[in-house]
């Protein structure tokens, strides 16, 4: 792996999105397909496979009360701004919500699930008389591999898109934790700064969901807790109450951008905010908070890809905050050996973490930030989870393996 290679990987799967992830994808579909079609449709059908469903269905539209992903298609078709990404849906207007409500009562919308696809997949048709446009998303929220206009290719790409194909790297075994530490350590810069823009917007959510105490109002829970002296002002306490807080703001629906990781928002959450608490308590550089939120980022990426097929294991309470106990421990200075090892303390702890769906997010972000941090000072003390005939193998490549195999032999 050289740092180029790490750093496309980074600007593809951290990217800043409104919302559900899935909700998005499936509304820059749409939005493709409207804009293909001058913006003139009378149906939409959407086809996505099984896990974009799941992950999808319950998630509030920004702004909005609305859940389902039938209206997300329809106001991405109205939107039409398919510049945006997957922040399509951001600042949707009553006129627009409106009509979208309207188009759902008078039109056909349709969700059908194709259970022979992987990953993820979506496909929009919208129809307009004689006319159809049919645009395909494939592998990560935004990578469109295909748009056609009457059965005619507008664009095309190679069907597992550059993305998916540098993703590919962390499936084999050549790459070690260590080399993309050491990548991170020499690369200039000023190349990863764009990551501390997601510092900007998860801090800001959190922000947002302490002064406003939504969702379960995790954080602002912490945060009176801190407040009235009953718990502590420290790294731990900071760090679960600017996770919890920012999951709070996003699964409530409310219009604010997120940086998401590896397809989603609460990985996202989990991977950045720990470390910028620590790093802001410790006081460190804007350069060396930058190093240490690519580390965690490139990591937590590493054990989605190589976890991807445990849809029920909560990724932010394993993959994402293993990401974040191994940058804190960089942060402060640790070595190589209690970097990997507090990664093992955390997949040691959280793994089994079950995720429900989206109402407790705040509560299992809380906990994710908490394991990080803590994760990271055993580790750091020569405290680490033994090696066991199950979990725990002798490298933290080895470990990662393991969790797979583990969960879901």
């Amino acid at each position: 792996m050289n740092y180029n290679l790490l750093l496309n990987i980074l600007k593809a799967e951290v990217l800043p999105t409104v919302g559900s992830l899935e909700a998005g994808a499936i509304a820059l579909a749409a939005a493709y397909a409207s804009e293909t079609l001058g913006g003139r449709f009378d149906s939409i059908s959407i086809i996505v496979n099984a896990k974009v469903n799941t992950d999808g269905a319950n998630a509030v539209i920004p702004g909005t009360k609305e859940t389902s992903l039938e209206i997300a298609a329809v106001l991405g078709a109205i939107k039409r701004q398919p510049e945006k990404q997957l922040s399509v849906l951001a600042s949707i207007t009553t006129e627009e919500l409106d009509q979208g409500k309207e188009f759902l009562k008078q039109k056909d919308v349709t969700i059908s699930i194709d259970d022979s696809k992987k990953g993820l997949w979506i496909e929009a048709y919208l129809r307009f008389g004689q006319e159809e446009c049919h645009v395909i998303i494939k592998d990560t929220h935004a990578n469109v591999v295909s748009i056609t206009k009457n059965g005619q290719f507008v664009f095309k790409q190679d069907a597992s898109g550059d993305t998916e194909k540098d993703r590919t790297v962390f499936q084999g075994d050549e790459i070690r934790i260590a080399e993309m530490i050491s990548i991170v350590e020499k690369m200039p810069w000023y190349e990863m700064e764009f990551l501390l823009d997601g510092v900007e917007m998860n801090c800001f959510a959190a922000e947002i969901g302490i002064a406003q105490k939504m969702g379960l109002g995790i954080g602002a829970f912490f945060h009176s807790l801190i407040a009235e002296g009953v718990l502590s002002d420290d790294i731990v306490n900071y760090a679960k109450m600017l996770t919890a807080a920012a999951a709070d703001a996003r699964m409530s629906g409310e219009n604010i951008k997120i940086m998401s990781c590896a397809g989603s928002g609460n990985y996202g959450i989990t991977a950045i905010l720990p470390v910028y608490a620590v790093g802001k308590k410790i006081r460190v550089s804007k350069e060396r908070l930058a190093r240490a939120i690519a580390i965690s980022l490139g990591i937590t990426i590493y054990i989605k890809v190589r976890t991807d097929h445990l849809p029920a294991l909560c990724g932010c309470a394993t993959a994402a905050a293993a990401g974040a106990s191994a940058a804190i421990t960089w942060l402060m200075n640790g070595e190589q050996r209690n970097i990997e090892n507090s990664i093992k303390n955390v997949i040691g702890c959280l793994t089994g973490m079950i995720d429900d769906g989206k109402t407790g997010c705040g509560l299992r972000l809380s906990i994710a930030a908490t394991a990080a941090v803590e994760s990271s000072l055993m580790a750091q003390r020569h405290l680490v989870v033994p090696i066991s005939t199950g979990m725990i193998g002798d490298t933290i490549e080895q470990t990662i393996r393991n969790l797979g195999q583990v969960i879901h032999p």
